[in-house]
This record gives structure tokens, C-alpha cells and sequence, in this order.
């Protein structure tokens, strides 16, 4: 199997570590010889320096805070929610955001037996309340205070690496099919146009993670019958893919039928979706693309059973 198709393999395969999968990312940067590429890979592996570099959809807005209040006679209350009107302005843009600089590994981790229902704790820095600790709620001074986290977006980032992972593969692969399998000093693809690509799918905005609003598809109400094809067709069309599309999609389907793995979508499916990724927010589907990503990998994977 050639590493591009390994690298849509695992980007597909939840059960995948995600760190396997960035390892296999920077054996592609070195093959494809972009420096851009393999920085980021480098940092999403060991993680990033400074709030100032991290990527947009490594930072969480509109945090809430919460905190431990001590008082006069003894009073005291816990686990108080911190309205940012009461946090000094100089302080309120840090304290509303949550910028995730660690590891991808460290999240995985963190996630561990958890839910998206359940919630972790990002301190404050130890500095900020003797700064302006008195000054929240009038008569109580803050001895704690921490951002609320959701599990759910831990795992949204975690979903956003993969499918920026995927979508630079697929679109690498439809450049160069054996981009991954050059030899050394041997220029697969034009660099200039490795780093369109990458500016276009790695670098490109996303909005679910940074906002901590859902997409305006709602990806988890899909509903389509493990190999109903009917049911397929009907949901690709409803969310906006030409008769063509689907009924090439049909015949990759047809074609992977004798030769697909069960836990695989099938290498014509694959390339199909390859081609999909390219058309994305074109006149023909204007939908984001991390959103029509996700929308065509859930669909095709509720399909085969995966």
C-alpha cells in the first residue's frame, strides 16, 4: 500500500492513534521535500511555544471561568461561575479563549474513557489573582480560578487535525498518486504547489473549534442504512451533490465491490472522494470544506457498517 493511501487510512480509522498517523504525515514531508508541511506536523507532534503561535482552530472562544470565593465571617463558595464583565479588560481576551499548545497526544490522552458530556479544568496562571482576585465579587476574594473545558472540544480538535490531514492527502494524491513513494532529492510535486495545497487544507480557517459553534450541517443527524444504497443516494443528494457525483459514486461502490477490505472504504471510493474534496466550495457544492469532509466520511462509513 503506498503511504498516501496509509495516511487516508488511518485519517479515516478513528481507532488509529493520531500521533501514528501525524508519524506518518512526517515521512510525507520529508518525501515531498515542504518545509511548511513538516513544521506543522513537527508542532502538532511536540506542540507549540506560545499562545502567539497557535493555529486558529487550536483556540476555543467564549470560555467560561469559574472559581473558589473565600469571604468576611467566614463565608466561602465554590465552583462560581466568573462572568467576563467581572475579569479587567486587560486580562478578558486570555481569560475568555482557551489555546490548546499542547501535543495531539496529550489530548488523546486526556480524552481517555471520557465523554464529550464531561469537562476539564485549564488553571488560571498563578500571577493573575493576587493581580485582581478582590475585585470579582465585591466582599469575596478568588483563591482559585480555572477555565471550563468540554470534552467535546478536545475531540473536535482532535477531528480537525485528522480531516486537515486528509484533506491535504487526498489533494496531494490527486496531484501526484505516487507522491509518497519518491526517491530521495526527487521532486514529487512542485513545492510551490505543495504549499497552495497546504495553505488551502492545513492552514485554511475553521470556525467550529475557534466559535464553539456547530456547523451549519449538522453532522450527527445523519441516518443511512448500513448498504442501502437508496438511503446513500438520497442524503448525498440532500445535502447538495450533483445526479453525476452520486452516480460515480455509485459505480466506485460497484467496482470496490470483490477487492475492499471490510474495515476499508475501497480505493475507487477513495479516489471519489478525492475528487469531491477538490470541488468543495465551488459553484457546484458551496459547502466549507472540513464540514463536507466530515459529512461524506460519516455517510460513507454509516453505509459500509465501519
Amino acid at each position: 500500500m503506498s503511504l498516501l493511501r496509509e495516511i487516508t487510512d488511518a485519517a479515516v480509522d478513528a481507532n488509529v492513534e493520531i500521533s501514528t498517523l501525524l508519524r506518518k504525515c512526517k515521512v510525507l514531508a520529508a518525501r515531498l521535500g515542504n518545509k511548511d508541511f513538516d513544521s506543522w506536523v513537527e508542532r502538532e507532534l511536540n506542540g507549540y511555544d506560545s499562545p502567539d503561535e497557535v493555529p486558529s482552530y487550536r483556540i476555543l472562544k467564549r470560555v467560561e471561568s469559574r472559581g473558589n470565593f473565600v469571604g468576611i465571617a467566614g463565608s466561602s463558595g465554590s465552583n462560581i461561575p466568573i462572568p467576563p464583565s467581572c475579569i479587567p479588560e486587560e486580562y478578558r481576551d486570555f481569560l475568555t479563549k482557551a489555546y490548546f499548545m499542547d501535543a495531539v497526544s496529550y489530548y488523546s490522552n486526556l480524552l481517555g474513557n471520557t465523554d464529550k458530556k464531561s469537562t476539564f479544568a485549564d488553571n488560571w496562571p498563578a500571577d493573575y489573582l493576587p493581580a485582581f482576585g478582590s475585585e470579582i465579587y465585591e466582599g469575596m476574594n478568588c483563591i482559585g480560578a480555572w477555565k471550563v473545558i468540554s470534552a467535546g472540544s478536545v475531540a473536535s480538535l482532535l477531528d480537525t487535525v485528522r480531516n486537515r490531514v486528509l484533506n491535504f492527502t487526498l489533494n496531494i494524491e490527486a496531484e501526484a498518486p505516487d507522491a509518497g513513494e519518491t526517491e530521495p532529492k526527487v521532486q514529487p510535486i512542485a513545492n510551490e504547489r505543495v504549499t497552495q495545497i497546504f495553505n488551502t487544507y492545513i492552514q485554511g480557517d475553521v470556525t467550529n473549534l475557534a466559535t464553539g459553534i456547530q456547523p451549519t450541517v449538522e453532522t450527527t443527524q445523519i441516518t443511512i442504512v448500513k448498504n442501502d444504497l437508496k438511503s446513500l443516494k438520497n442524503y448525498l443528494s440532500s445535502i447538495g451533490l450533483e445526479e453525476q457525483d452520486i452516480s460515480e459514486l455509485t459505480e466506485a461502490i460497484d467496482a470496490d465491490e470483490t477487492s475492499r477490505n471490510q474495515n476499508d472504504l475501497g480505493s475507487r471510493v477513495k479516489s471519489w472522494l478525492g475528487k469531491m474534496v477538490s470541488k468543495v466550495g465551488t459553484s457546484s457544492w458551496n459547502v466549507a470544506t472540513t464540514v463536507a469532509t466530515q459529512l461524506l466520511i460519516k455517510a460513507l462509513s454509516q453505509y459500509y457498517g465501519l
